[in-house]
C-alpha cells in the first residue's frame, strides 16, 4: 500500500513539473504565467492594416489624402502624418495610432472610419507591437 502511495505522490510532482508549474510543500501547483509574444510588423501588424486599413491609407487613398498616412509599408507608418507622428516606439498609450483604433478621439476621427471597430486582438497585437520598440520585423 506503500509504494502505490509513492508512486502516485511522484507521479503528480513529474505531472505538476511537466505542466510548468512548481509544486510547494503543500503539493499545491504555482501558477504558471505565460510569456509575451514577440510581436512583428510584418507577420501581425501589416495583415491587420491590409486587412483594414490600406484601403484608405496608401497613396491615392482617401485617408491618404487627408492625412498623408501611408499604412502599406513600415516607413509609411514610422514616417507619421502631416500632423505628426502616428506610432511613439515603447509607448502605445501616447500613439495617436492606439488613440484612434481604441475610439479615444472624437467620432470623426475614430479609425476605421465609418467601419466596425478593430477587434480587442487585432488593437492589442497592435499595441504590443509598439509597446515592444515598433521594430521593423
Amino acid at each position: 500500500m506503500k509504494t502505490v502511495f509513492f508512486l502516485a505522490a511522484g507521479a503528480a510532482l513529474v505531472l505538476a513539473f511537466a505542466l510548468g508549474g512548481a509544486v510547494a510543500l503543500t503539493g499545491l501547483a504555482s501558477p504558471v504565467y505565460a510569456a509575451s509574444p514577440e510581436w512583428s510588423f510584418k507577420e501581425d501588424v501589416l495583415p491587420i492594416f491590409k486587412g483594414r486599413c490600406i484601403e484608405c491609407h496608401q497613396p491615392s487613398g482617401e485617408g491618404f489624402d487627408q492625412s498623408g498616412l501611408d499604412l502599406s509599408t513600415y516607413e509609411g507608418v514610422m514616417k507619421g502624418t502631416r500632423f505628426g507622428p502616428m506610432v511613439i516606439p515603447g509607448d502605445p498609450d501616447v500613439s495617436n495610432l492606439i488613440r484612434l483604433l481604441d475610439w479615444r478621439a472624437s467620432p470623426e476621427l475614430r479609425m476605421p472610419h465609418g467601419q466596425k471597430k478593430l477587434s480587442i486582438c487585432d488593437r492589442d497585437a497592435i499595441r504590443g507591437w509598439i509597446r515592444q520598440g515598433a521594430k521593423d520585423n
